[in-house]
Parts: structure tokens; C-alpha cells; sequence
């Protein structure tokens, strides 16, 4: 089991700001999410939510399970000790995922507090980080540094 999970205003996808999120749609954020994971014989489950706590829920349980994780926190990346505490729990791998690149936004995108409990961090590959993220969790070798510890 894979846990695609994406913070606010990631369901704005297609309508948020195009010229730097694409015009890719949630829901096609989805169906790629969930065929690439079909494809690879791996049940990804994709969510998003605007509130904090429903997203320290779904950490807590992917913890709890032992479940992998692609993690786009949006503009918790930045800002929420709760959201990186939450992935500091996950036993399981942790890939997150920007859209866009952040490091060539705005001076307070540049930093992320989740990328250093991060297992590895994708960013500026629009929609297609999540496909590559979902086949690295799925194929890569998790003994190897760069394939996939934990830290």
C-alpha cells in the first residue's frame, strides 16, 4: 500500500494558478496516481485535504502501518511542525513531491521542514514527480541509500 497525500489547495489543481501548476485537474491527479500503481501491482490510495488535522490523521495511520508514503504538503512544507513531526513517525518510506520547483519561487518556498525526515524529495517535474515517486517506492531498492533508507 502507497499513500498519495496532498495538502491545501492541491484539489484547486487545473484552475490554481496554471501558469506554474499546470492545467492538469485533480482528478486526472488521480487516475495517474492510481494507474501507475495498478500498473506496478501496488494499491495506491490518493487523498487531499485543506485541514491540518486530517492530515496528521492519515500520518499517523500510514505510521501505524508501516505504509509508504508520497507526501505533497503544499504550503505545510514551510510552515507545519505538526506535519513534520507526523512524518518523523512514518516507518515506512517518505517521498515528497512538489509540483512546482520551490527552490525558484518566492524566497519562503525555498525551505521545506518535511525534506529532512524525507526518505527523498522530488520538485519541479509537475504532475509527473508523483508517477516517479509511486515507481521508485514500488521498484526502487530499499537498502540502498539513494534507492530508498529511511533517512
Amino acid at each position: 500500500m502507497i499513500y498519495v497525500l496532498n495538502g491545501p489547495n492541491l484539489g484547486r489543481l487545473g484552475t490554481r494558478e496554471p501558469d506554474v501548476y499546470g492545467r492538469t485537474t485533480y482528478a486526472d491527479l488521480v487516475r495517474l496516481c492510481e494507474e501507475t500503481g495498478s500498473r506496478l501491482g501496488v494499491d495506491v490510495v490518493v487523498r487531499q485535504t485543506d485541514a491540518e488535522y486530517e492530515m496528521l490523521g492519515w500520518l499517523h495511520a500510514a505510521a501505524d502501518e508501516g505504509a509508504d508514503v508520497v507526501l505533497n504538503p503544499a504550503a505545510w512544507s514551510h510552515y507545519s511542525i505538526a506535519v513534520r513531526d507526523a512524518c518523523g513517525m512514518l516507518t515506512g518510506r517518505l517521498v515528497e513531491v512538489h509540483i512546482s520547483n520551490i527552490h525558484t519561487r518566492e524566497e519562503f518556498r525555498h525551505h521545506s521542514l518535511i525534506s529532512a525526515v524525507a526518505t527523498g524529495v522530488i520538485a519541479g517535474l509537475g504532475v509527473d514527480g508523483y508517477r516517479l515517486a509511486i515507481e521508485h517506492l514500488t521498484t526502487g531498492n530499499p537498502d540502498s541509500p539513494v534507492g530508498g533508507s529511511r533517512r
